[in-house]
């Protein structure tokens, strides 16, 4: 089976383009310059975001691997104002992500001592993929920031300078978009690297919200249609050339505790969530993370995340930010 696929291009003149991938072709869309647009046109001629793609019409045939290597593949989804872009996202989702998360807080798991994590992934084992029309167990939810904080395929994930440790997160993300009317749209699913601290987390997990403000990546296509029920993947972390740390991880919602419609009901049930004209960047939750096996990240480190059926992985080395001094002024 082949997927459809949307992807941003900027050339080297700063001219934007939407490309159209199917199976190993793909070519630039005639008159489109950004996913975000051609969404707001399918909601409003009430067709879907494929079938909107397919009217622009084909283009000039391109070599997307190619032009990621260039540099010039943008993360799938953006907007003009980043305020307006909300990075979030849900844990404990996977089936077997307790395990990772019992690790990190070195806490049994068992009678008594059954820690918060634990419980809350066995609730979502037992109710997170609720019959149809029923509601299931609400998740764990977190917000990482706007759209600042959203980097593109090759960019580099920058951890803040008082942050104590930069972990990939090997996730896919649901990409949103709310109509006028409110209603919140999805319009495909991303690779992505969700990035987080878990040093920080880890001391004390309700240092959570903390480690979760960080930067995260997507990879450049935008999976459109109804996914795979599931999706093997390979991440890994590459030092100095050499390959550190290699390991699969399993994601799509035959490989969940909870449903993507559990998880999207529980974020989208708050009214803030669907304001007109917003985009939400959702991250589903991994199973997977070197931190787990003992992996100390070190900057200059490449994290690689690989999945089909997503042709091209999301490759970003690890940076930390400068110093800065903060001191609030009373006016």
């Amino acid at each position: 089976m082949t997927y459809l696929r949307l992807l941003q291009h900027r050339a080297e003149d700063g001219t934007r383009s939407v490309i159209l991938a199917e199976g190993d072709a793909a070519h630039f869309l005639n008159g489109a310059t950004s996913v975000r647009a051609l969404a707001l046109q399918a909601i409003e001629q009430g067709t879907s975001l494929a079938e909107a793609a397919k009217a622009c019409g084909l283009g000039a045939s391109v070599d997307i691997a190619a032009e990621q290597a260039a540099g010039r593949l943008l993360a799938p989804i953006d907007h003009d104002d980043a305020a307006h872009v909300l990075l979030t996202g849900t844990g404990l989702t996977h089936l077997g992500s307790a395990e990772g998360r019992n690790k990190m807080h070195q806490a049994a798991a068992s009678g008594e001592n059954v820690t918060d994590s634990m419980r809350m992934f066995l609730e979502g084992l037992e109710g997170g993929k609720p019959a149809p029309g029923a509601e299931g167990q609400q998740p764990e939810w977190f917000y990482k920031g706007d759209g600042s904080q959203l980097v593109g395929p090759g960019d580099p994930l920058t951890m803040p300078a008082f942050a104590k440790d930069g972990g990939e997160e090997p996730e896919l993300a649901g990409i949103y978009i709310i109509g006028n009317d409110g209603q919140p749209y999805r319009l495909g699913l991303a690779l992505a690297n969700e990035f987080s601290d878990h040093v920080t987390e880890r001391h004390n997990y309700l240092w959570l919200a903390h480690s979760k403000l960080r930067e995260a990546a997507l990879g450049a296509e935008l999976l459109l249609g109804e996914v795979p029920e599931k999706i093997e993947g390979t991440s890994k972390i590459v030092r100095g050339g050499e390959t550190l740390w290699e390991k699969p991880f399993l994601s799509g919602e035959g490989n969940m505790s909870h449903s993507f419609a559990n998880l999207e009901h529980h974020h989208f049930k708050y009214d803030l969530f669907c304001r007109p004209g917003d985009i939400h960047v959702h991250f589903f939750g991994t199973a997977t993370l070197s931190f787990s096996d003992g992996v100390t990240t070190e900057e200059g480190d490449v994290f690689e995340i690989s999945a089909a059926p997503f042709a091209l992985p999301v490759s970003n080395p690890l940076a930390r930010a400068q110093a800065r001094s903060v001191a609030v002024k009373a006016l």
